[in-house]
């Protein structure tokens, strides 16, 4: 495991206090991405981070409670809408809530994910499942139902940041450049779950053979090489970038920080610390006006992830997530830079 003292990497006072619980990569390169699988994490190519210190675990109910409590903090989930920022919408349904996943009774189409994802007027951090449901017995479950600006302002109060994607995937690897998982070349091996993924027929059958149906208590299951836990399955998790679909940008300038140049062309020299494109580039014009939002780069795949759908319990795996958006399956980590 690659921990260091935190005094090793100049912090102290406050940041010592807030290195604690997390454990210093020291950087290096890796081949970001994947050729195998989805189209959007093509071609891999050669990416370079500098050193870092990232959580061991995703950010908890219990540590997101000490954040509220000492800033009254309010959750985008907890807040009414304003209709100012989804134009077009029905106003009816611009009230507080979150999208909780509700499985089906019936086999569905598995290209409609509306046929299992519901919004519920009063889910949020402290309802999960919505109303009726709480935190007891979740304390040491990542927390979830936080939109970007929301980890974003956890971070901030914390003394940290967000990661980048290469920064989180670099993490997620352990060390392991170029698996197919976060421990190897195998989803279970020797019929080992190793991580909080869907087992069965998503979205109706969930066999639990790894025990648990929701979230789990991060530290479930056992660290990656880098002695970091549930980088992989149990919630989706943001990074700081926004997200860029290369499919379409194919033939666009490149950004300001080279990554879709290197996309285009992965022969280029290897990148160091790229960090996305422009909010503006991330918006995904084919959606409805009032879904037009930038969208930020979430990785790691969550227990809804099954491999009879939706194979992103993987390092290399990425999904665009709306700024706005807060659901029952999506938290984070945080991050200090020297």
């Amino acid at each position: 495991m690659l921990v260091v003292e935190v005094l090793r990497i100049g912090l102290g006072g406050d940041g010592a206090a807030a290195a604690a619980g997390m454990v210093w990569l020291p950087g290096g390169v890796f081949a970001k991405g994947s050729d195998r699988h989805y189209p959007e994490e093509a071609p891999a190519y050669q990416v370079g981070v500098d050193g870092f210190l990232i959580d061991v675990h995703p950010v908890t109910n219990a540590e997101f409670a000490v954040f509220v409590a000492a800033t009254d903090y309010v959750t985008l989930a907890e807040r009414m809408p304003d209709p100012a920022d989804y134009p077009g919408a029905d106003p009816s349904l611009l009230v507080a809530g979150s999208a909780v996943f509700t499985p089906p009774r019936e086999r569905v189409d598995l290209r409609d994910a509306y046929r299992w994802w519901s919004y519920v007027a009063g889910a949020d951090w402290r309802h999960p499942r919505g109303p009726g449901s709480g935190l007891e017995g979740l304390a040491d479950h990542p927390v979830v139902h936080v939109a970007y600006d929301d980890a974003a302002a956890y971070a901030a109060w914390a003394g940290k940041a967000l990661p980048t994607e290469a920064e989180w995937e670099y993490a997620a690897r352990g060390g392991l450049d170029g698996a197919e998982f976060a421990w190897g070349a195998e989803l279970t091996p020797g019929g080992v779950h190793l991580a909080n993924v869907w087992q069965g027929d998503f979205p109706n059958v969930n066999d639990e053979a790894d025990r648990y149906y929701w979230t789990s208590p991060v530290g479930a299951f056992p660290p990656n090489g880098y002695g970091l836990v549930d980088m992989i399955g149990n919630v989706w998790e943001w990074t700081a970038d926004f997200y860029a679909d290369t499919r379409r940008l194919a033939g666009t300038a490149p950004s300001c920080c080279g990554e879709v140049a290197v996309r285009r062309n992965p022969s280029v020299a290897v990148r160091r610390n790229p960090s996305g494109v422009t909010a503006a580039l991330s918006i995904d014009p084919a959606l409805p006006l009032p879904q037009r939002q930038p969208r930020r780069v979430t990785k790691g795949g969550s227990y809804l992830c099954a491999p009879n759908y939706c194979r992103r319990y993987r390092p290399a795996a990425r999904l665009a997530q709306p700024i706005d958006a807060a659901t029952c399956h999506l938290g984070f980590r945080c991050v200090i830079r020297p």
